[in-house]
């Protein structure tokens, strides 16, 4: 299969990747004040705006990663950039929590909607493992798991924007909680003018997300690195800057269900490169590439959500609840474990 990488040097790589990934990072930080003023003036609340415009949004640069990856016959970077993006994505809800300094932010953002959107990660996470261990095949030219992890991701925004709307569970008020609460416009500023701005932040960050995947293609060849390492390790955290960035931002605003909302959001649309990986790589089914590393990322996210979840439905008074001690200390063991498998 035709690569579509140009090999760069070392030392060009590691430049660019740094390049881009200060790109990311400072666009990233216009999306939190957009989304949150999108919320409001399209209505759909902090919770399905984080989870499907700025998970979106955000989650556009490692998107680009992984198809570079694949299209490149690299499907062990494609699959990995995907599930390492979740990893340190749900890890940055620890920082969230430091930046946070009142209570701990999964006590005080309180949305079903984000419980929810864990519960469809994991869902989701599942389907890539159900596809891992089936035999090759494919209906209409695709893989199964591919066409189930559409079919599963679009329904689940649908049932999430029908939780946000008539929740059948409320959670329990605190005296820090914050809703969300819808914010009056202003007067000067247009809705088509916001979704400019937004779609032009989200065109940077995603072409600053094809350097990055050519960067990190490039460290591999040189290094000699495993790819899920360096997808796990470097790419996915360069191309996660975003919704580290309007996470912190959005928490100095108030607009905690936002900040939840974005990282999960992001999650879950990460679930996405999965299938889109496997529509671009050519030589049969994605799934049937991933190899006992990629694999073990695929749990090990999983293991991560799980953790998320629980923090968000037991809601911890402590500074920083028990989960994100689970998940930070879950966090640097897998990573640590993946750096010795091969």
């Amino acid at each position: 299969m035709c690569r579509l990488t140009a090999m760069w040097s070392l030392p060009t790589a590691v430049l660019a990747f740094s390049a881009a990934a200060l790109v990311i990072a400072a666009a990233g930080s216009r999306l939190a004040g957009l989304v949150d003023r999108l919320a409001d003036r399209t209505g759909l609340g902090e919770a399905v705006a984080g989870a499907v415009l700025l998970g979106s949004a955000t989650s556009l640069p490692g998107l680009v990663v992984s198809v570079v990856a694949a299209a490149s016959d690299r499907p062990n970077v494609a699959v990995s950039n995907s599930m390492g993006g979740i990893a340190v994505q749900t890890t940055f809800i620890v920082v969230l929590d430091l930046a946070y300094r009142r209570e701990n932010i999964e006590r005080a953002a309180a949305s079903l909607a984000n419980v929810f959107n864990c519960l469809l990660m994991i869902t989701l996470l599942g389907v890539v493992v159900l596809g891992v261990a089936m035999p090759p095949s494919s209906l209409f030219g695709v893989h199964p798991a591919t066409l189930l992890l559409i079919a599963i991701y679009g329904y689940g925004l649908r049932l999430g924007r029908q939780i946000s709307i008539e929740p059948m569970w409320h959670p329990e008020m605190t005296r820090e909680t914050r809703l969300d609460e819808w914010a009056e416009p202003a007067e000067d500023e247009s809705l088509a003018g916001l979704w400019w701005r937004f779609g032009a932040a989200t065109a940077v960050v995603g072409a600053a997300g094809w350097i990055v995947g050519q960067a990190g293609l490039s460290l591999i060849d040189a290094t000699g690195l495993s790819g899920t390492f360096v997808a796990v390790a470097f790419t996915a955290v360069a191309t996660s800057l975003p919704e580290l960035v309007t996470g912190v931002a959005a928490v100095r605003t108030g607009a905690l269900t936002l900040a939840v909302g974005g990282i999960i959001g992001g999650n879950t649309f990460d679930t996405m490169f999965v299938a889109v990986s496997d529509l671009v790589y050519r030589d049969g089914p994605i799934y049937a590439a991933v190899g006992p590393s990629d694999l073990f990322v695929v749990g090990w996210t999983m293991l991560l959500t799980g953790i998320l979840g629980a923090g968000l439905i037991r809601r911890d008074t402590g500074r920083v609840g028990f989960e994100g001690v689970a998940i930070l200390g879950g966090y640097s063991g897998g990573l640590a474990i993946l750096s010795t498998m091969r």
